[in-house]
This record gives C-alpha cells, sequence and structure tokens, in this order.
C-alpha cells in the first residue's frame, strides 16, 4: 500500500496541478526538481528541491516534494520536518497541494504507525479537498486495518458516489463484507465488480473466496480460472492452493479445460503444475512443468522442476535442470541458490561452498546467504569459517535465531564454550512461544535442558507433522541426548516419509553417535536401495533414464556455426546461438513458410519486442513452430519471433537449445554433443 502511494504522491508532484488564482513557483531548481520527476530521477530531484529550499526557504512545494522523496528512501524523521513546512508554508487558497501536502504527512505518521495522527492528516486533507478519492481510499484503508468497519464503509461509500464508474469503492465495501462473514453481501458486491470491469481480476479472485466459504465449490473455481485467464493473480493462486478434494480436482479439471483451449500459452502448464506440486504429486508437475517450457522455455519454470526432482531423490536431474536454467541465465541467482544445495545433496560440499561464495559476490548483505555458506562450511571441517560466516549474518540481521545456532555450535568445536553458550540463550531468547520455534530445541539440548528441547521438538512437529525433515531433526537432537531408541525411531519415521538426502546424513555429526549402529546401518541400506531411480509422490521408486549421446554436424561460415534443421519440414540451416531467447526467422523465410504450407494463420501467437546486442528493440511477429527437428530430435510447439529485417539471420536460441539437454561443443570434429 505505501509503495502504491508513493507513486501517486510521484506523479502528483511531477504534473501541474491547476489551481485558480495560484502562483506556483518558477524557479530555476524547482522546475529542474520537477521536470528530474518527470523522468524519474529521484535522486536529482531531491537535490535541486534541497537548493530551493535552502534559496528560497519559504517555497512549501519544495518541502512537499522533499517529504515525499525523503519518505520514499525510509528517512522517515526529515520526511515528517519537511511534510510539517510543507503544510504551514503552502498557501491556503491552493486547496489541491495542502490537501496533498496533508496525504503526505499521513502516509509518513503511517510510516511510522502513528494512526491517530495519520487519520487526522487525512481528515483535514478531505474537508480541504473533499472530492479527492484518493484521500477517502486512503482513511478508509486505515479503519479496515482496524476493524472499524462503519467508519471505513462511509469512506468507501463515498468513493462510490464520487466515481460510481469506479470498481474501488465497491472493492473496499466486498472485502469488509467479507471480513465480517456477510459472505452473501460481499459476493452481491463483488458481482457488481464484476460488471462495472469484467477484465479486473481481482473482483473474481475476491468473490471465489467468498464462495469457498459457502463451499459453492463450481463458483469458486470458474472465479479463479477466470482471475487466472486475465492476469498471473497471487489471490487466486493462494486460493487454489488451499482448496482440497473435491474442489481441487474441480479445479484442476477446469484448468486443464483452459490449456487445451490455449494451447500456446505456458500460463496454463504451469498454474497446473504448480498446484501437483503443491499437492506433492511431484512427477506429475514435472511433466505439467516440461509441457510449459515445451510452449516457452523459461529459467524459472527449469528451477521448479529441479524443485520436484530434489522432493524425488533425484539430484542429478535436478542439477541438470539448474544447469539449463543458467545456460539461459548466468546471472540468475536464484537457480545458483538452488544448485549450491543440490551440490550440497550430492556430497559435493566445496562445490557449494564455492556456488554461495558467487552469490555472496553479487549479493554481499544477503545474510541468509552467509548463514547457509557458514553451515557447509562447519560441514566441510572449517568451524573458523563457519564462525566468521554466521558473525557476517548476524551483523545483517540480529534477529536470525539460525545465525546464533550455527555461530554458538561452531564455538563449541572451537573450545568457545561461553561464546557458544551465549549464542545459544540469545537463540531461546528470540525463540520464546511455539510459533517462533525452529531450532530452539537445538539450543535447550546443547544448554543442558533436554526436557524443554524435547517440548520444543514435540510442538514443531505438532505444528507440521507433514514434513519429514522434522523428523530428522528430532533424530539429531535425541542422538545428540544419546537416546538411541528415540533417535532411530524418529529418522526411521523420516525416511517413510520420503526424506533422501543420503549424503546429508553421510556428512551429518549429529549421526555420529548412531553411525556405527547395527540398527542406523540397516536403515540407511534399507531406503538407500528403495530410493534407487526415482520415487513418485506415493514412494514408489522408478528405473532411471537411460541417458543418450546424439552428435549433430556443424559448419562454420564467417566464425558462425551453423546446424541443419528441419522446421515443420521444411530443411533450413540455422545459426547456433546459445545468447538468443528464441528461434529467430527473418521476414523471408516466414513468408515463404506461409505461402507454402509450411505455417498457417493458427501459428501465430502475437508479438514481443526483441533486444539485440547494440541495444537496438525490434518488434517481432511470435509464431508457434508445431515440429523441430534438430540432429533427429523431434521438438514439438516451439515459440519462435519473426524479425522484421530481410537480412537477419536464422537463430536457434534457447527455445530449443534449452529442451535438448546438455550441449558440448567438439569443435576438432565439428559436433554438437547433446546427452538428452
Amino acid at each position: 500500500m505505501k509503495k502504491l502511494f508513493f507513486t501517486i504522491c510521484l506523479l502528483l508532484c511531477a504534473v501541474s496541478l491547476v489551481a485558480k488564482d495560484v502562483k506556483r513557483p518558477e524557479s530555476y531548481n524547482y522546475l529542474r526538481g520537477l521536470e528530474a520527476l518527470n523522468e524519474d530521477r529521484d535522486k536529482e530531484a531531491l537535490e535541486y528541491f534541497v537548493k530551493e529550499v535552502q534559496d528560497n526557504p519559504q517555497n512549501g512545494y519544495s518541502y512537499c516534494n522533499i517529504a515525499v522523496l525523503r519518505a520514499q528512501n525510509e528517512e522517515y524523521g526529515q520526511a515528517l520536518t519537511a511534510a510539517d513546512k510543507a503544510v504551514r508554508l503552502i498557501p491556503k487558497k491552493d486547496a489541491e497541494y495542502l490537501a496533498f501536502a496533508y496525504s503526505v504527512r499521513a502516509s509518513v505518521y503511517l510510516d511510522l504507525q502513528d494512526t491517530v495522527k495519520a487519520i487526522s492528516d487525512l481528515t483535514t486533507a478531505i474537508k480541504i479537498k473533499p472530492d479527492d478519492e484518493m484521500l477517502y481510499e486512503k482513511r478508509g484503508q486505515i479503519y479496515f486495518e482496524q476493524e472499524n468497519y462503519a467508519l471505513s464503509d462511509a469512506d468507501y461509500q463515498k468513493l462510490t458516489e464520487l466515481n460510481p464508474g469506479r470498481t474501488m469503492g465497491y472493492m473496499g465495501l466486498g472485502r469488509n463484507a467479507k471480513s465480517q462473514e456477510r459472505w452473501d453481501d460481499a459476493i452481491k458486491l463483488f458481482d457488481y465488480v464484476t460488471k462495472l470491469d469484467s477484465e479486473y481480476a481481482s473482483g473474481y479472485s475476491f468473490r471465489a473466496e467468498a464462495y469457498i466459504e459457502k463451499e459453492q465449490w463450481n463458483e469458486a473455481t470458474d472465479d479463479i480460472v477466470k482471475a487466472l485467464s486475465i492476469e498471473w493473480n497471487e489471490k487466486a493462486l493462494y486460493l487454489a492452493h488451499s482448496l482440497k478434494e473435491p474442489a481441487l480436482t474441480t479445479l484442476l479439471s477446469k484448468l486443464k479445460v483452459q490449456s487445451a483451449k490455449d494451447a500456446n500459452n505456458p500460463h496454463w502448464p504451469y498454474i497446473i503444475g504448480y498446484l501437483y506440486e503443491e499437492n506433492k504429486q511431484y512427477r506429475r508437475a514435472i511433466e505439467c512443468y516440461e509441457e510449459a517450457n515445451r510452449i516457452d522455455v523459461s529459467p524459472t519454470v527449469y528451477e521448479v522442476i529441479a524443485d520436484c526432482y530434489r522432493e524425488l531423490g533425484a539430484f542429478d536431474k535436478a542439477l541438470d535442470n539448474l544447469n539449463q536454467s543458467l545456460n539461459i541465465d548466468s546471472t540468475n541467482m536464484a537457480s545458483r541458490i538452488r544448485k549450491a544445495d543440490i551440490l550440497y545433496d550430492l556430497g559435493a560440499v566445496q562445490e557449494a561452498i564455492d556456488e554461495w561464495t558467487t552469490v555472496l559476490t553479487a549479493h554481499p548483505d544477503f545474510y541468509y546467504g552467509y548463514y547457509r555458506r557458514g553451515w557447509y562450511k562447519e560441514i566441510s571441517g572449517d568451524p573458523e569459517g563457519a564462525v566468521e560466516d554466521a558473525s557476517m549474518a548476524i551483523v545483517l540481521n540480529p534477529v536470525y535465531s539460525y545465525a546464533y545456532f550455527c555461530r554458538g555450535d561452531n564455538y563449541m568445536k572451537l573450545g568457545k564454550k561461553e561464546s557458544a553458550e551465549a549464542d545459544f540463550r540469545k537463540v531461546v531468547e528470540l525463540e520464546d512461544s511455539p510459533e517462533k520455534y525452529v531450532c530452539a530445541q537445538y539450543a535447550y539440548q546443547y544448554l543442558g535442558e533436554n526436557e524443554k528441547a524435547i517440548e520444543v521438538m514435540d510442538s514443531i512437529i505438532a505444528r507440521d507433522p507433514n514434513d519429514s525433515g522434522n523428523y530428522y531433526d528430532a533424530a539429531c537432537v535425541y542422538a545428540r541426548m544419546k537416546d538411541k531408541d528415540n533417535a532411530l525411531r524418529n529418522l526411521e519415521k523420516c525416511l517413510e516419509m520420503g526424506f533422501s538426502r543420503f549424503s546429508h546424513i553421510d556428512l551429518d555429526d549429529d549421526m555420529d553417535y548412531l553411525r556405527e549402529t547395527d540398527e542406523f546401518k540397516a536403515l540407511i541400506e534399507k531406503y538407500k536401495a528403495a530410493n534407487v531411480g526415482e520415487k513418485d509422490e506415493t514412494g514408489a521408486s522408478h528405473s532411471a533414464e537411460e541417458e543418450v549421446t546424439t552428435e549433430v554436424p556443424f559448419s562454420k561460415e564467417n566464425g558462425l556455426c551453423k546446424v541443419r534443421c528441419q522446421i515443420n519440414g521444411l530443411p533450413l540451416h540455422f545459426v547456433f546461438d546459445t545468447g538468443a531467447s528464441d528461434v529467430t526467422l527473418s521476414m523471408v523465410e516466414a513468408t515463404f513458410m506461409m505461402k507454402n504450407g509450411y505455417l498457417d494463420g493458427s501459428d501465430v501467437i502475437g508479438s514481443r519486442q526483441y533486444m539485440d546486442a547494440n541495444g537496438d528493440v525490434s518488434v517481432g511477429t511470435v509464431i508457434n513452430l508445431k515440429n523441430v527437428n534438430f540432429g533427429g530430435l523431434d521438438l514439438n510447439n516451439v515459440r519462435a519471433s519473426v524479425v522484421r529485417n530481410q537480412k537477419a539471420p536464422l537463430l536457434l536460441g534457447q527455445s530449443v537449445l534449452g529442451r535438448l539437454g546438455r550441449i558440448e561443443i567438439d569443435n576438432g570434429n565439428r559436433v554438437l554433443k547433446i546427452t538428452h
């Protein structure tokens, strides 16, 4: 809400508001400041406005803009000082700008969590400018958050009177009704919203929530699908994820129908895959995600496929998919973070540390990265390095309890008992209630409070009894207590539930107490054997697929690597370009294919802007290629762009390369080796 409000503020500041009989400043610095705001040069704008008030300390307009920009930078003290001066110095006859100044100060008060003064300023602003919709909307939101629904309703009702054709007032009234569990009233209001604007996704997603409460599953799922057909609607996705049977099956069926109708849109198989993944049906999720990638290859999709393979215990395949993601975008830190964890799962601890180092070089203020790298350093036998990284995490986030535990654990290994105990006590201080428990059980155990450690661990398991990792933690805590029976019982439970990180078990010193026992060895042997291949969501094992390497000849022309392909049966030569995102055709080839039946009107998807290495942007027609044959490998439904440049080369980009598998270039033999 804050970001949205200040975006509006900046827009208001950047335009010349009309006020009768009011002469606004025309000084050089003030006008340059407004010009910089118009061009989104906020830092430069702030400098101009500051210079202006130094030269003209009575310029309330500049103070108002300074307040907005200071608040944007979270400099709330300076923002409040500037806003105070603005409301005092802006002429009272300039009602529009004076009301705006009060609303700016109200937002600063909100950031300072002073709702009393915020409401007072908004009320003053409304008295000055009683027809300003934004002011009622802002105050209505505050009343809603205070659960003062009567006053909130009054403000949203005023919005509907000021602008009957705008949806926001009715949305506010509907949300208030929903919060009071007046589901029928809420549905009527959201009905009206969807009539006012049939393409407003939130009208459908909010109405879906009310239908869910009434257990009207058919209507709810229709609204979820409608919202998602308009945009990537977070509320609709959340509702979809929360559905249980029979509504979930109904929703999946409707999404599959939508996917069939809109076959060239990767949006639908991705959403279906997401729902399967959230319900731990990982193999089905992978199939859907791969279908999304067949339509339009994406590094994000490779990431979620990797997540599913990790859950199935297929770490090699998870790593392959993350490498595919990084082939498309080597700067993608989300993929690197996942890759570090997968490397650890595969026992490559130093490589995992190296990946985290790459991430932290790009993002040196990422506290979690230091904690995670420190944990891997601990595993690798480097407690000093672990302490250093955990300390960095604590500096960046002083309330992150895991970092204190990691540092305390390594202080113990270095013989620094007092420092360790101080860190463990800090963990207990931070996790002072059941809803905050994450690692306090370990801290209590180290402090010798075993009963409390067990109580905390039981509370964590009760909170999420379906998380196999919780039972692994319990096994570790009991092993630290040298309670073999309970440690083995919890270890077996987590393995039964599909915990398959055997490399971690091999490296984890918490398991040292159990490691040489016959029972431990038997458990690990039993579940490792069951984990050969890939497990499906039921735990059943599948044999690993055979890897095949195909060699595709290429030729060199003017330094370019060219390969022979068939597009919808038409033989063509393409430039092999790992930096290109799509298959790219020139207008000449596309026109020939259309005239000779290799393409038809149904293959045209839309348009997209493309930027070349020189920064030049061209708008290309986006088409669907029904079949691309590359070295005997068939790919269906490949997205391609037609560049409106008759001399453009034919590029074979990542929308094909990303789906082929691992690619190696053998320059000596002039072949591409594709392992798939």
